[in-house]
C-alpha cells in the first residue's frame, strides 16, 4: 500500500506542515521524510527551540523551514485574513491570541497556500485539530459534515481483506436531522451517514482498495429493529439512489459483510455481503470499538483518521502516537 503512495508524493512533492515543531517523534518522521526526498516540511515552533531539540535527538531538519507564529513577518496578513473568514465572530486580538497557537497557525499556513496539507494531534486533541479547520479550511463544495475513515492494513489473511476501510470512528458522535429555525429538516440524520459512506468509499479508492461498502447495523436486511437499523437502511438507499457507481450495500451486520457464506445466508443476492471491505458504522461507539479491536486482536496497523470533507487534507494523529505513525501519516496526508 505504501509503495505506491510514496511513488505518487514522489512525483508530485507537496509541502506539509506540522503544527508540533519541538515534538521528537515529529523531527524523527521529518528527519526521514527529507531524506528520501517525499516532501518539503515546515515546522511550526520557536526556531531555537526546534533546533535544539532536533540536536538532543540527532535529527537532521536543516531543509525543514521553521515557522515561529511569534516572529512571522506575515502575521499582520494572517491576522486580517482570519478576521474576514471569521465574519465578525473574532476580533482582531481574538484572532492574534489563537494564531499564535500551533494549531490555528499552521491551519492558517494551508488556508494562504503556504503549505499543501497539514498534520497535527501530537500534543493536541482531535478536537483542537478540527476545530481550526471547519472555521478557516472549512467543508469542500457540497460537503455538510466532516468524517473520517480508518485505513487498516495488514500482511497476513484473505487478500481481500488485507486493507480495508472503516468510518467514522473518530469524529461524528451520532446522526441527526439538521433543523432550520422554522422546524424544518434541512438534511436528514440518513444523509449525512450517506454522505460518509462516499466519502470513505472515494477515500479507500486512493489506498488502493475497491470499495464495497457495507452499512453495519446489528440486523441484516430487516432481521431487527429500533437501534440505528432504519438509519443504516435508509442511508443505503440514498447513497444507491444519488451514486449509483459505488458498490452498496444494508442494512447488515458485520458476519454478512465479511463471510461468504453468511452473506448468501443472510443477505442473498448482495454483490457486497461476503465480499466488503469498506466498513460503515452507525455510531461513533460502534465505529470506534471496532477498528480498535481489529488492531488489537486482528492484527491490523490502523492509520487514521484520515479527515473527510474539508477543502484540504488536514489531518490528526493519536497522542499515543510514534514517529513511524507520524511518517506514514505524513505521507498519507501528502497523497490525498
Amino acid at each position: 500500500m505504501f509503495d505506491k503512495l510514496i511513488a505518487k508524493v514522489k512525483a508530485e512533492p507537496k509541502t506539509i506542515v506540522f503544527t508540533e515543531g519541538t515534538d521528537g517523534r515529529i523531527l524523527s518522521a521529518t528527519d526521514r521524510l527529507l531524506k528520501e526526498g517525499l516532501m518539503n516540511v515546515i515546522l511550526v515552533g520557536n526556531v531555537d527551540e526546534v533546533k535544539s531539540a532536533a540536536e538532543k535527538d540527532g535529527y537532521d531538519v536543516a531543509k525543514a523551514e521553521i515557522l515561529d507564529p511569534a516572529t512571522y513577518e506575515g502575521m499582520e496578513a494572517m491576522v486580517e485574513k482570519m478576521v474576514e473568514l471569521r465574519k465578525g465572530k473574532m476580533s482582531p486580538e481574538d484572532c492574534k491570541t489563537n494564531l499564535l497557537k500551533g494549531n490555528y497557525f499552521g491551519t492558517m499556513l494551508v488556508k494562504m497556500g503556504k503549505a499543501d496539507c497539514l498534520l497535527g494531534g501530537a500534543t493536541y486533541s482531535t478536537a483542537d485539530t478540527i476545530r481550526p479547520a471547519l472555521q478557516l479550511v472549512k467543508t469542500k463544495p457540497g460537503a455538510h459534515l466532516v468524517s473520517s475513515v480508518f485505513i487498516l492494513n495488514r500482511e497476513e489473511g484473505p487478500e481481500e481483506l488485507r486493507t480495508i476501510a472503516m468510518g467514522d470512528c473518530a469524529v461524528n458522535i451520532d446522526y441527526k436531522d439538521d433543523v432550520d429555525k422554522e422546524g424544518n429538516i434541512t438534511f436528514t440524520a440518513a444523509q449525512k451517514l450517506a454522505e460518509v459512506a462516499v466519502e470513505a468509499a472515494g477515500c479507500a479508492k486512493i489506498f488502493g482498495i475497491d470499495p464495497k461498502v457495507a452499512m453495519l447495523s446489528f440486523s441484516t436486511k430487516g432481521s431487527g429493529k429500533g437501534g440505528t437499523v432504519a438509519l443504516s437502511n435508509e442511508a443505503t438507499h440514498i447513497v444507491k439512489e444519488t451514486h449509483p457507481e459505488i458498490d452498496i450495500d444494508g442494512e447488515m451486520q458485520f458476519d454478512a459483510a465479511v463471510s461468504p457464506t453468511v452473506g448468501q445466508l443472510k443477505f442473498p443476492g448482495s454483490k457486497v455481503a461476503g465480499h466488503a471491505n469498506c466498513f460503515i458504522f452507525p455510531i461513533i461507539e460502534a465505529g470506534n470499538i471496532g477498528y480498535k479491536i481489529a488492531q488489537r486482536l486482528g492484527g491490523y496497523a490502523a492509520y487514521g483518521p484520515v479527515l473527510l470533507g474539508l477543502n484540504a487534507p488536514i489531518n490528526d494523529l493519536s497522542r499515543g502516537c510514534d514517529a513511524e505513525e507520524v511518517y506514514k501519516m505524513a505521507i498519507i496526508t501528502a497523497a490525498l
